[in-house]
């Protein structure tokens, strides 16, 4: 069992709960004494999250999802979870480590994106440019899909692993550009290194051009690098609807991992093609996998004390917080080495 919330945390949720509920209406909400079995979120354009996938597959039961629109970041996600805009969002376990520590009654329950060796995120420049190391990047700009999230710590770890000062870190400049847009930039000499991930990356390398400068699996190997949260009163309301969820795309990773490639980027172009949103499905057929570390998406501490450490360095923590009072495996039967 993880470590639970302090008290302060704990009368933060029980506001969080009043303001929630009158915030939410009834869309996510069930009557008194039942859980809920529909939960809001967001997606991505041309993309099919984990969530969705386990849907397709008949993992979640009779819990249904409700698509609301898209997100334009993990911190963008995870906030609207907060507010409760949404039922459940995602993002780079630093943005939960920062949300977390100003106060949001929030815990991540599974891993849902990560790094390994096919699948990671690389810092791009065009071939034939003059940026050859880590000092070549003071004064310039680097395109990245928002601030406070995983290109900005991989990016500031690299830094300074290679050696440059806090001063000399600060002239490095961090652009937000939408990741669809971010290799046409780029290209287009409007930044002189572009942060690509996931199929958009694949489908950039494929154009050719280009070359990566440094990346997050040749800085810490692999590693989940981002959790679905849930704020904390919603688990209290919910526990089996949360367990339900977390099962099921924990058996979504694990289909995921075993089943083809081809069948899998079949079935991603067969849920997007379904869900009729008149979407470019393109970048599913670069898909490899969804990266994540633990089996059935299971979390590791070291997934949240890298970064916890990493912000407080950087004094960027607004209260002292563990790993531990942020994450919870409880609802993942993979981790006593069980099936979901």
């Amino acid at each position: 069992m993880t470590t639970r919330r302090s008290a302060t945390a704990a009368a933060l949720a029980g506001v969080l709960a009043v303001t929630t509920l009158t915030a939410c209406g009834g869309s996510g909400q069930a009557a008194a004494g039942e859980q809920v079995k529909q939960l809001r979120y967001q997606g991505g354009v041309g993309n099919v999250i984990l969530p969705e996938l386990a849907a397709d597959l008949g993992y979640l039961g009779d819990l249904k999802l409700t698509w609301i629109g898209n997100t334009i970041s993990g911190p963008q996600d995870i906030q609207a979870a907060t507010t409760g805009d949404t039922d459940f969002g995602g993002a780079f376990n630093g943005a939960i480590v920062k949300l977390a520590s100003s106060g949001a009654p929030i815990t991540a329950v599974i891993g849902y994106y990560g790094v390994d060796d096919v699948t990671f995120n690389g810092f791009y420049v065009l071939d034939g440019s003059p940026i050859k190391s880590a000092r070549d990047l003071i004064g310039k700009k680097i395109g990245v899909n928002t601030l406070g999230a995983h290109a900005e710590a991989i990016t500031k770890t690299y830094l300074a692993k290679e050696g440059l000062t806090d001063a000399e870190i600060a002239q490095v400049e961090l652009i937000v550009v939408p990741p669809v847009n971010t290799e046409q930039s780029l290209r287009a000499g409007q930044i002189d290194v572009a942060a690509l991930g996931g199929t958009l990356r694949d489908k950039a390398v494929d154009r050719g051009g280009i070359h990566p400068l440094y990346t997050d699996y040749d800085l810490l190997g692999k590693f989940t690098a981002g959790s679905y949260i849930f704020r904390d009163d919603f688990i209290r309301k919910n526990p089996d609807t949360v367990k339900t969820f977390v099962s099921g795309v924990g058996k979504a990773i694990e289909w995921s991992r075993t089943t083809p490639r081809e069948e899998v980027v079949a079935k991603l172009q067969e849920i997007i093609k379904k869900r009729g949103r008149e979407e470019d499905d393109s970048q599913t057929t670069f898909w490899k996998s969804y990266g994540v570390a633990g089996k059935g998406g299971v979390i590791e501490e070291r997934e949240f004390t890298t970064w916890i450490e990493w912000l407080d360095r950087a004094g960027e923590l607004k209260k002292d917080i563990k790993a531990t009072d942020i994450y919870s495996n409880d609802f993942n039967a993979y981790a006593t080495g069980g099936a979901a």
